[in-house]
């Protein structure tokens, strides 16, 4: 809450933003009116008994305020009546009449010369009284000002007379001559209004038809709207004719000059703007007008001259009312409530609204302002569904805030709570004893109800209703309807209330819960070891499936249909899966390193990594190992740049001499290429192969403990021999594909 005061200079009514329009506006009503409910209804103290002539405040039918976001003003004052402002549209005067008569209003202001009182002629039109009335004149929906309406009452003052010298009465500005009884009146009445710095003189012409006209009657009034007022001037109005027959009417008022409060929005913020002279010293307090109960003071405050409070809308409630009064012995403290109707404020309440647990077993609901609602009692269940009404209905009843009410119950239960509805929808819910009893419990309760002649039944509160025990149906309570019933007769279930309508029992239901629950985590417990079982196997094959064997492979390029072949092995084998190396898809490092220095570093890897080695053997390999056999010494770089099969023979045959080669190295040859005799003798101490006829044995030694089911790998191995097959068609219609067979290789082994 913020205070902020003006600058210097004369009080003057603030101007302030609509908060739905956007447009300023004025404070509408005058010093010494009070605003009261949703009706508008301001309650204003007369100043001033008036002079001369009747004086009086007309009450119209009331007038509906806008929301209380638009504006009010209060002012004090003493013995105040209580009437409603009529608004008026447009900034032009108006005049109206009594039924029969016709009127009409001059344009513009006239002078104000009463002059000299003179005789009248016959029966003329006077003023008899005067009657005031505020009112405001709107020029926009938010843009309104003080006015006074007066009322002028008219009767006809004389008698008729036979005319002398052929003159007739009438008025001055009209010197027709009529037939004296058949003639209407006509009257112009002037009204000159003084209210300072503002002086105003209007003329009105009036005319009665002959048929109204009675000598000392009335015949109605004719009204004027009217005056524009300031407030706290002292306001003078006069009535008479011209010419001017009888002494003119006057009314002297005087319109209070106390605090005006104007209250406006401004986005989160609420002003209070309280426009008073600088010199005068008044009382301002918020306080929260709580029924029944003593009003609870909020905020106080003595302030000098005009000031601006700010408040955040979050401080509104709907009691929030503000009082005013002048700092002087014996002042009239008069307030006003303007949020009773805003909704930011209805919201407001209810967030600060609080359900409080009382031992024993009473309860309160602690809020600044009187709640419309009704309080009743529920059975909430665990399961988070609705809460359920109690059963017998427990009654409902108003709530009165910060006043302790009394459970109807014997005993606290955490499951019961406190349901604080609108007719609208429910607005607060407090489980009050969860925090001393414990959290909600999976417990049942049942209804007794009692009838006459002693007659008792039992059912269950359950979502779809109260079902009674030992019935047929499928729920939870009908399941176990006999066992519950044993725990009541035995007592162990607690009772909750009772009187002669009935009683309600909370029966725990953690026996049967873990007698469900035990059945629930076996199938749990099964599930989870199925599931760690697949899990398990799943990780081995993927582990499996991770350390794929390697393997590398060693050949003689006899031919170019003969590496189309090997090229389509090692294609196949990798599709396993398994890691090959062959010198085909290492051309480039062959060339940087030389197939001797390649053909290390790949055997080195690959036996390090718990691969194999694989030989593939053809009618040139066979004649190069021969030839290394029997001669050790020749050079292999004789056999081309690309031949890791001739450069790794020197390493090779000291495996195989010295007994290292098995587990390390795998032999194999394609069918019809060569026989399984020509493959030398020394290299027969490792398995060797025929392709495609032992393609499974030939796989399996290849993936070693790796190697799939034997179904499974005789599906793999007629997968590889189909991927051979084309490769291998085309070897043997290629040219000279025929010589591995010939005597020239057997006679080499």
């Amino acid at each position: 809450m913020g205070v902020t005061t003006p600058g210097r200079g004369r009080a003057q009514a603030a101007q302030r933003r609509d908060p739905e329009t956007g447009e300023g506006f004025r404070p509408l009503l005058p010093a010494g009116t009070q605003l009261s409910g949703r009706r508008g209804v301001v309650s204003a103290p007369l100043r001033g008994p008036g002079r001369t002539g009747p004086q009086a405040w007309v009450l119209p039918g009331t007038w509906k305020m806008p929301v209380p976001w638009f504006f009010l003003s209060l002012a004090l004052g003493r013995n105040p009546v209580v009437l409603s402002l009529e608004r008026v549209a447009g900034p032009q005067d108006t005049a109206r009449c009594s039924p029969g008569l016709s009127c009409h209003l001059w344009d513009g202001d006239v002078l104000c010369l009463p002059g000299s009182l003179v005789s009248a002629p016959g029966p003329v039109l006077v003023p008899t009284g005067l009657q005031t009335e505020l009112v405001l004149r709107c020029y926009k929906d938010t843009d309104c000002d003080l006015c006074v309406r007066v009322d002028v009452h008219l009767a006809v003052h004389g008698y008729w007379e036979e005319p002398e010298d052929e003159e007739t009465f009438g008025i001055a500005e009209d010197p027709a001559i009529e037939e004296p009884r058949n003639a209407s009146l006509q009257a112009h009445v002037v009204l000159s209004f003084q209210a300072y710095p503002t002086a105003r003189c209007v003329l009105l012409e009036v005319r009665v038809p002959a048929a109204l006209v009675q000598p000392g009657q009335s015949v109605g009034s004719v009204v004027f709207e009217c005056f524009e007022a300031a407030l706290g001037a002292e306001v003078r109005i006069w009535s008479y004719t011209q010419p001017r027959y009888q002494k003119e009417l006057n009314l002297t008022q005087q319109l209070p000059a106390l605090p005006v409060l104007n209250v406006s929005a401004d986005g989160n913020d609420v002003h209070l703007v309280v426009d008073i002279p600088e010199d005068q010293r008044f009382g301002l307090s918020l306080y929260w007008n709580q029924v029944p109960g003593p009003a609870k003071p909020w905020w106080h405050r003595n302030l000098t001259g005009p000031q601006t409070i700010t408040l955040n809308h979050t401080d509104l409630v709907p009691c929030l009312c503000i009082q005013v009064w002048r700092l002087e012995p014996d002042s009239v403290r008069t307030s006003i409530c303007p949020f009773r109707e805003d909704p930011r404020a209805h919201r407001n309440l209810w967030r600060a609204a609080r359900l409080q647990l009382l031992p024993p077993r009473a309860w309160r609901l602690d809020a600044p302002c009187s709640l419309p609602a009704e309080a009743t009692l529920c059975w909430q269940a665990p399961d988070g569904g609705p809460c359920q009404p109690l059963v017998p209905p427990l009654p409902r009843e108003n709530v009165t805030v910060n006043k302790a009410l009394e459970f109807p119950l014997l005993k606290g239960h955490p499951n019961i709570c406190v349901q604080v509805s609108t007719w609208e929808k429910q607005e607060l819910q407090e489980c009050l004893w969860a925090d001393s009893l414990g959290p909600l419990k999976d417990d049942m309760l049942l209804v007794e109800t009692r009838g006459p002649q002693d007659n008792r039944s039992l059912c269950a509160l359950e979502p779809s209703g109260c079902t009674p025990l030992l019935s047929r149906a499928s729920t939870r309570a009908a399941r176990l309807g006999g066992p519950l019933l044993q725990d009541v007769q035995s007592g162990q279930c607690l009772q909750l209330w009772d009187d002669d309508l009935g009683a309600l029992w909370a029966c725990p239901m953690e026996k049967y819960i873990h007698r469900r629950w035990a059945l629930v985590w076996m199938a749990c417990l099964l599930l989870a070891a199925v599931l760690f079982l697949l899990l398990l196997l799943k990780k081995n094959h993927v582990k499996a499936a991770a350390r794929s064997r390697a393997a590398l492979l060693l050949y003689s390029a006899d031919d170019p249909g003969f590496e189309r072949l090997v090229g389509a092995l090692a294609s196949a084998l990798f599709q396993l899966p398994l890691r090959v190396a062959v010198d085909l898809w290492s051309r480039r490092e062959l060339s940087a390193q030389g197939p001797l220095a390649w053909f290390h570093a790949q055997r080195r890897q690959t036996l390090q990594e718990g691969g194999v080695v694989v030989l593939l053997f053809s009618p040139g390999a066979v004649a190069l190992c021969c030839e290394w056999l029997q001669d050790a010494t020749s050079a292999p770089g004789a056999h081309g740049p690309h031949d890791a099969f001739a450069a790794s023979l020197s390493c090779l045959l000291p495996d195989f001499l010295q007994g290292r080669a098995p587990g390390r190295y795998v032999g194999a040859y394609f069918d019809r290429l060569l026989s399984p005799d020509a493959v030398p003798a020394l290299f027969r101490s490792v398995p060797v192969f025929s392709l495609p006829s032992q393609m499974p044995e030939f796989l399996g030694t290849l993936q070693g403990p790796a190697a799939p089911h034997p179904w499974r790998l005789a599906e793999r191995a007629e997968q590889v021999s189909r991927a051979l097959q084309p490769a291998l068609d085309s070897c043997f219609r290629a040219p000279g594909s025929g010589r591995g067979m010939g005597p020239e290789a057997e006679d080499r082994t």
